[in-house]
């Protein structure tokens, strides 16, 4: 059971599971305003352009029935409130997709960056390097 926490532990520290949970805690708040920007910026002029209609309020009424003893009250379908949720989809996954693509540029330009020189070598290097040579060539190795 102990080497199962110590696991756990050291699981939850990594930086990979930090990662995932600062990222799942930006996504909510990310998807709530992009939520805000659709409902509350966007859909009114798309609206009002349509003729004054509110995404929220389109439905569609089914029919009341009556048994006689019994009355089954109208069912809506709001199909509204599906298309303002399939827009909402849209537009956080297009930012998203536009976020993931400037963060993959960021990380190619950082390891385009990085410098391909190999470091000089000192001079114990070089000196251990000519007597090696020297000695492959007393010895006829090559």
């Amino acid at each position: 059971m102990g080497h199962f926490i110590n696991e756990f532990k050291q699981f939850a520290v990594k930086g990979n599971a930090v990662d995932m949970a600062v990222g799942v805690i930006i996504g909510a708040a990310f998807g709530k305003i992009v939520s805000s920007i659709v409902d509350d910026i966007i859909m009114p002029p798309i609206g009002w352009l349509i003729g004054g209609v509110n995404f929220t309020d389109l439905k569609f009424k089914l029919p009341s029935v009556d048994f006689g003893l019994e009355k089954i009250t109208p069912a809506t379908i709001n199909y509204g409130n599906f298309v303002q949720a399939l827009l909402n989809f849209i537009i956080i996954a297009l930012c998203v997709f536009l976020l993931v693509k400037g963060i993959n540029k960021l990380a190619n330009n950082k390891k385009e960056e990085k410098p391909t020189n190999q470091p000089t070598p000192s001079k114990e290097e070089v000196l251990l390097m000519e007597i090696r040579d020297l000695l492959k060539e007393k010895n006829g190795i090559e």
